[in-house]
């Protein structure tokens, strides 16, 4: 990087750091770090409406990044830093599955068990297995829907926009159009410490968000599939 450009990108870090820090104030004092943080940048369209969706389903320990817009040109360790991650490992994405081959009455997310759809949450350094997802599935249904009726793909990026009402790099689990069951890599679950990055809702806005208060809001199958 340039030195201009570095010296910018150090000075998000040292603020992005003052806001992990606010977001660990003690229980009675959420509420100032809410404001603090508030007032350390202006509340976009998109952010103020997940925030209000965050804190009403009582999660608290969250904040929002902004990006550059070539962010994801990027090594993971300048995204990492720019946003004062724990690890690169603490970097997540959410992709849109489609089970290919479900049976033909399932068309939609109204069975979380045997959803036509799954939004897969993992990490950018993990390579995601299908097959570990397939034998969940197959599984949690008992074994009574044959195996070879579970094939999850990338679902097209079309489908996911109509689906989740975010465009492709903003992809979040949060405020969905549709309510697609979620799969939590059990890799983020285990993370140290319990605080990991994923899609904003817009391709420059990032969301750090704390795993336990992630996994009690979103509620997601926890499966090992990395």
């Amino acid at each position: 990087m340039e030195a201009a450009e570095l010296e910018r990108v150090q000075n998000q870090i040292l603020e992005r750091i003052s806001k992990l820090e606010l977001t660990y104030l003690p229980q009675n004092d959420v509420s100032a770090a809410v404001s603090v943080t508030s007032s350390l940048q202006s509340t976009g369209d998109t952010e103020a409406r997940l925030s209000n969706i965050l804190r009403s389903n009582s999660v608290i320990h969250f904040l929002f990044a902004k990006v550059p817009a070539d962010y994801y040109d990027w090594s993971l360790e300048s995204r990492r830093d720019i946003l004062a991650a724990a690890s690169i490992e603490h970097l997540c994405k959410s992709i849109v599955l489609v089970n290919t081959q479900a049976l033909a009455n399932v068309t939609d997310c109204s069975d979380r068990n045997n959803s036509k759809y799954y939004v897969v949450v993992v990490q950018y350094t993990a390579r995601f297995n299908t097959e570990t997802v397939k034998n969940f599935l197959y599984s949690l249904n008992n074994g009574k829907i044959p195996k070879k009726k579970f094939n999850l793909r990338l679902a097209p990026e079309e489908t996911s926009v109509n689906l989740t009402g975010y465009e492709h790099n903003a992809v979040t689990c949060i405020g969905m159009k549709t309510d697609i069951p979620v799969i939590l890599d059990e890799a983020i679950v285990k993370l140290n410490p319990d605080f990991f990055w994923l899609g904003g809702g817009e391709v420059d806005l990032k969301l750090g968000i704390k795993t336990p208060e992630f996994i009690k809001f979103v509620k997601p199958f926890i499966v090992s599939c990395s």
